[in-house]
Formats: C-alpha cells, sequence, structure tokens
C-alpha cells in the first residue's frame, strides 16, 4: 500500500507519518529529507525543484515492489504531483490512499510553524508568510483529509486508521 501524506508545512504531516509508520511497520519517505541530502551532496540548492519528488518516486516504487507498504510524506501541493505519486503506486500493483493533512485552526497552524525547530540540519523552513504564499491547488478527486486541529497527534493518528479502516484500506 502506498500512503500519500501531504498538506501545508506546520500541519503536522511529518509528525502523524512517523506515528503511522511505526504502527504499521511502514516505510516513512520524507521529501524534505531527500532534498536536503541532495542539497548536502553539493548537487543542488534550495528550491531543489522536481528533484526530491524523483527520487521519492523511485524509492517509492522500489519499496511497494517489494511487498512494503509506504507512508510517502511531502507538501505535494501540485495535481501533477499528486498525479506522480498515484502512478508509482499503480505501476507497482499497490493500493494508493491519499491524505490531506489540514489545520483549520488559523491561529493553532501559525503557532506550529513558528514555533518548530529543524529537525533536519541545514533544512530551511518557511515562515507564516511563505506558509500562507505558498502555491496549493486545490484537490479535484476524493481522498482523505485529516484535520489535526485541537487535538494530539495520538488523537489524529487513531482519526486516520479509522478513516483508513472504513474505507477498506486499512494497512495489515
Amino acid at each position: 500500500m502506498l500512503i500519500v501524506l501531504c498538506g501545508l508545512p506546520g500541519t503536522g504531516k511529518t509528525t502523524l507519518a512517523r506515528l503511522l509508520a511505526t504502527r504499521i511497520g511502514a516505510v516513512h519517505l520524507r521529501i524534505d529529507t531527500i532534498e536536503q541530502a541532495i542539497v548536502r551532496s553539493g548537487l543542488a540548492r534550495h528550491p531543489v525543484g522536481s528533484a526530491g519528488y524523483v527520487v521519492g518516486y523511485a524509492l517509492a516504487e522500489e519499496h511497494l515492489r517489494q511487498g512494503v507498504t509506504v507512508i510517502a510524506e511531502s507538501v505535494n501541493p501540485l495535481a501533477v504531483t499528486r498525479d506522480a505519486w498515484r502512478d508509482v503506486g499503480s505501476a507497482a500493483g499497490a493500493v494508493t490512499v491519499e491524505v490531506e493533512v489540514v489545520c483549520s485552526d488559523p491561529a493553532e497552524h501559525r503557532h506550529r510553524v513558528t514555533a518548530r525547530s529543524v529537525d533536519i540540519p541545514g533544512l530551511p523552513l518557511p515562515d507564516w508568510p511563505q506558509v500562507l504564499a505558498r502555491a496549493y491547488e486545490p484537490w479535484e478527486r476524493e481522498h482523505l483529509v485529516i484535520d489535526t486541529a485541537g487535538q494530539s497527534p495520538h488523537e489524529s493518528l487513531a482519526r486516520l486508521v479509522r478513516q483508513l479502516d472504513e474505507r477498506g484500506a486499512a494497512p495489515e
């Protein structure tokens, strides 16, 4: 199974992806980690463009072909990148579930963005105005939505697992 977790910075994607990966024994592919590795290699500077996503697609497909569940986590703001993740799942013969992580409380979202610390050395984090200005295309197809506002990470995880189960897509 390929679980694609996406949403704006500060919504709780990484926390939710880590918790879910631990719970179901999945591989967590974080595009921020891949992009920062590319920058550290000296091959590019931020922003690295599509390179991080292309590497992520390749890694996800390889893991999926080995029968491993993959959680692909990134902002994933464009329909073209969302389509590419679905293509990866299809090419590997895996069920693909798309999950948009949101924080519907603007004050809470802003606090998360301004209070968080860097967990990948050298990764530049966007500030609140950059998050607000970020291009983020609306979804044009059915997907799961997890609103992390006003709840703990474990409550968000429980909601996600419940939604996966309701759609018959609960990972083993």
